[in-house]
C-alpha cells in the first residue's frame, strides 16, 4: 500500500516557463488582450501541465467510482439502495446520462466498483470492492483509516494505469446512493461550515428525509470526532469509498502530470480532500459547472475556483467534466488556429486603441 503523504511529495509544480511562452503568443494574435477570457487561461494551464506549447488532449477519460455508504440505514434518502448497483450496471451498458454524454465528447469511462453492496457483473466493471459498502457513520466510523488510504490508492492506481495508455485529461464521476450525505459531512468538518450550508436535498429528497439527512451527519460528526487537520482521518470517519477514491484521482493526476477536471458537489468536495492532502494538486485541476447541491459554492470557494458552466445540472456521474472537455477543444482549436497581427497583416500597435 502506498504511503500517501510520501507518494504526494513527487506532485511538482507546473511549468510556468511555457506558460509565459504560451501567454506572449496568445497576445498576439488578432484580438484584444485577454479577450478570450477562460479559454486562454485553460489553453495556458494545460501548456504547463503538459510542459510543451505542443498541447495534446486528444485521449480524456471519466473515472467513475461506484460505491454504497452505510449511512444509508438512517433514511437519508428517498432512492432504494440497489439503485447503486443497477446504476453501476448501467454505465457498462452505455445507457447512462455519462454514457451518452462521453460519447458526443468523444471521452472514454473506466467504471470501478470500490465498494458497491451485492455483485455487479460486467468486464467492463473494474472490481476493486474494499468491500459491500461502508459502515453507518452514526454508530461509529465509516471505514477504517487502512480502507480509507486503499481507496485513495484504488484511484491513484487507476489515473497511473490509464496514464500509461496515453490519456492526457481525467475527469472525476461517481455513483453512491447517500453519498451527498457523506460528502456534506466532509465539506462541514474540512471548511468549519455550518451544516446548513453545505446540507442540500441530493436527490430530491423530502423535508423529513432532508431533516435525518441533517441530523445523520450532525450525530456523525459527533459521535467520531474527525480531526480536520487529518484528511484521511476525516474520510476514514465520516467519508466514503468514492469520496476517497476521486481523492486519489486527484492526486494521481497531480503527480502524473495530466490535467483533471472536477465534476459537481462530490467530485468537488473530493478535489477540496486532495487540495488539504497537497495544495500542488490544485495546479491540476479545471472546474466544470455549478451544481445545484447546496455546499458546492462552499467547496469551490475552498478550492479559490470559479465553474466555468452554470447549467443547473445535478447528475453527478462525472457528467459535468464532459461540458469542459469540449470547451478545452474549443479553446485549444480557437487559440491555436487564429492569425497573429503579422500573420492578417495587421499593425498592432494601430489596433490597440480601438480594443480598449
Amino acid at each position: 500500500m502506498y504511503d500517501i503523504l510520501e507518494y504526494t511529495k513527487g506532485i511538482e509544480m507546473i511549468n510556468t516557463a511555457v506558460q509565459k511562452e504560451v501567454e506572449k503568443y496568445i497576445d498576439n494574435l488578432t484580438k484584444p488582450v485577454g479577450a478570450l477570457g477562460e479559454l486562454e487561461e485553460i489553453v495556458i494551464k494545460l501548456a504547463g501541465i503538459q510542459e510543451t506549447k505542443n498541447i495534446n488532449i486528444d485521449k480524456k477519460i471519466v473515472i467513475i467510482m461506484c460505491a454504497d455508504n452505510g449511512v444509508f440505514d438512517e433514511g437519508i434518502s428517498e432512492c432504494p439502495q440497489d439503485v447503486t448497483r443497477q446504476v453501476t450496471y448501467n454505465f457498462s451498458r452505455g445507457i447512462t446520462g455519462i454514457n451518452r454524454m462521453t460519447s458526443f465528447s468523444k471521452s472514454d469511462v473506466h467504471i470501478i466498483d470500490v465498494g458497491v453492496k451485492g455483485e455487479v457483473h460486467s468486464p467492463l466493471i473494474h472490481n476493486k470492492k474494499i468491500k459491500e459498502g461502508t459502515c453507518n457513520m452514526c454508530e461509529g466510523p465509516a471505514m477504517t483509516r487502512e480502507e480509507a488510504a486503499r481507496a485513495i490508492q484504488i484511484g491513484i492506481e487507476a489515473v497511473e494505469s490509464l496514464a500509461d495508455k496515453g490519456y492526457q485529461v481525467f475527469g472525476t464521476g461517481e455513483m453512491g446512493v447517500g453519498n451527498t450525505t457523506t460528502s456534506a459531512a466532509v465539506l462541514s468538518v474540512l471548511t468549519e461550515e455550518d451544516l446548513i450550508n453545505v446540507v442540500g436535498k441530493g436527490s430530491g429528497v423530502k423535508e423529513d428525509t432532508y431533516h435525518s439527512k441533517t441530523d445523520a451527519i450532525r450525530r456523525a460528526i459527533s459521535k467520531n470526532a474527525p480531526c480536520k487537520e487529518d484528511v484521511i482521518d476525516v474520510l476514514a470517519k465520516v467519508g466514503g469509498f468514492d469520496l476517497a477514491g476521486l481523492c486519489g484521482v486527484f492526486i494521481g493526476a497531480a503527480r502524473n502530470k495530466k490535467a483533471v477536471v472536477i465534476d459537481g458537489f462530490i467530485s468537488a468536495v473530493a478535489a477540496l480532500c486532495a487540495y488539504r492532502i497537497e495544495p500542488k494538486c490544485a495546479e491540476y485541476m479545471f472546474p466544470s459547472h455549478m451544481s445545484k447541491e447546496t455546499g458546492m459554492a462552499i467547496a469551490m470557494k475552498a478550492l479559490g475556483m470559479e465553474p466555468y458552466f452554470h447549467v443547473g445540472m445535478r447528475l453527478g456521474e462525472g457528467t459535468g467534466c464532459t461540458l469542459t472537455f469540449q470547451l478545452m477543444d474549443m479553446a485549444l482549436h480557437t487559440l491555436y488556429s487564429m492569425a497573429t497581427f503579422e500573420e492578417a497583416a495587421i499593425e498592432k500597435e494601430n489596433y490597440i486603441g480601438i480594443w480598449k
